[in-house]
């Protein structure tokens, strides 16, 4: 027989939306228990730009200068080299925002700090190698998990669950939660190469027919994203990992030093790229948020900070409500409903941004058959190169995006 746990409201999934939200609700003073399936946060190749948005919660809860201490890199400019030309696509001086860059902060540091935080509070609790697998149900209601741990399975029961599993959630699956897939025909395939000295300090994209490549600069290293069609991967190996790095070269001449870094395919992970959104994110017990709720394409790096958004306003909603431990599943499931309402239309205008791209810029991309023939930079992007003021407006949109949120959830006290 599994053992059995209790909580006021259980977080399946230790990312950055249920860290942020078991902060938000254990500051509010609600009993909050994270799970998460992984022993640490230790995992290369997850989503690590915090952009002006997550910095701005942070300022807000007073924590932004405590934040900052931690390692990162700062990005005020985002950048791109079509064909031969280099441009800024995006300057940040001019976002109306705290901070006015990009934070590059390795996520394992951003969920530890978050982690640290949370367990000031005396209702906050992170159970680390807790797999959720499904989910409990009383007639039509959720009322907890099912999780297994090295000591065996165990069950949670809960008045509320959150799903902030990911894009695979378990939670939205056990529910029955319908999902609507909006469609990515891209994968990106990630990996490490080293930074050597003279290179240049530029985090953007280089373009040219048949090859789109984002490198991020993390001082020592430049962490790679090389675009490819969707299911491209078997292709992809078949031609050899020599062929692949000489398509890496040939989009990045100044990696040609450096290719023994990819020394067999373990040093290339595979993304598979997914855009999707639940038709409804929640059930009486059981609301999903993050990308459990919406998977993003990365396309702009902004899936992380969505999600953080989401964590934001699902605390503002339910976190008072919570904290009355009077209020059952019945009385809450209506802030579910308001939390979908108004988180609804940004997951659907920036899904909708991500799938334009992706079909009409990075497909048409991929697709070029003349691989020789020079790449023209269209004059929308000359425009956008020659102005910082144009370039806000994607700076915004990347960093800010669409309905901000703000922190309004209620303060309890720490723990002595």
């Amino acid at each position: 027989m599994s053992q059995v746990l209790s909580t006021r409201c259980c977080i399946a999934g230790g990312g950055p939306a249920g860290m942020m939200l078991g902060l938000l609700l254990a500051r509010a003073g609600v009993d909050v228990l994270v799970l998460e399936k992984h022993a640490d946060f230790l995992r290369d190749f997850r989503g690590d730009t915090v952009h002006p948005s997550t910095l701005q919660v942070m300022h807000e809860l007073g924590l932004l200068e405590k934040f900052l201490a931690r390692p990162h890199d700062e990005v005020r400019e985002l950048r791109a080299i079509v064909g031969d030309t280099e441009l800024v696509l995006a300057n940040f001086k001019h976002v109306r925002t705290r901070s006015r860059f990009i934070a590059m902060m390795p996520q394992w540091e951003f969920l530890d700090f978050l982690r640290d935080e949370a367990e000031l509070f005396p209702g906050f609790r992170l159970m680390q190698n807790a797999e959720v697998t499904g989910v409990l149900q009383h007639g039509d209601v959720v009322n907890g998990v099912q999780v297994q741990t090295p000591d065996g399975p165990r069950q949670v029961t809960a008045d509320l669950v959150i799903g902030a599993d990911g894009r695979h959630s378990a939670v939205r699956g056990a529910a029955g939660l319908v999902v609507r897939d909006l469609g990515a025909p891209i994968d990106v395939l990630w990996m490490r190469l080293p930074k050597m000295p003279g290179d240049p300090s530029i985090t953007g994209g280089r373009i040219s027919p048949g090859a789109f490549l984002v490198m991020i600069d993390r001082r020592t290293y430049w962490q790679c994203a090389y675009v490819i069609p969707k299911g491209g991967i078997d292709a992809v190996r078949a031609r050899g990992l020599e062929a692949f790095r000489a398509e890496l070269v040939k989009a990045a001449p100044l990696l040609a030093n450096r290719m023994d870094a990819l020394a067999s395919w373990d040093d290339i992970k595979l993304l598979s790229v997914t855009v999707d959104r639940l038709e409804r994110w929640y059930r009486p017990g059981l609301l999903c948020i993050g990308d459990a709720a919406h998977a993003m394409s990365p396309v702009g790096g902004v899936g992380i900070n969505l999600a953080i958004q989401d964590a934001v306003a699902a605390a503002n909603i339910l976190a008072a409500a919570l904290a009355d431990t009077q209020l059952d599943a019945a009385a809450l499931t209506p802030l579910l409903a308001r939390v979908e309402k108004r988180r609804l239309f940004p997951a659907r205008v920036i899904q909708a941004v991500q799938v334009a791209v992706q079909n009409r810029l990075l497909s048409p991309v991929l697709a070029a058959r003349d691989v020789n023939t020079p790449m023209v930079v269209p004059w929308p992007l000359k425009l956008l190169g020659r102005s910082s003021w144009l370039q806000a407006l994607p700076a915004y949109a990347v960093g800010v995006g669409v309905r901000p949120e703000h922190v309004r959830s209620p303060v309890a006290k720490k723990a002595s």
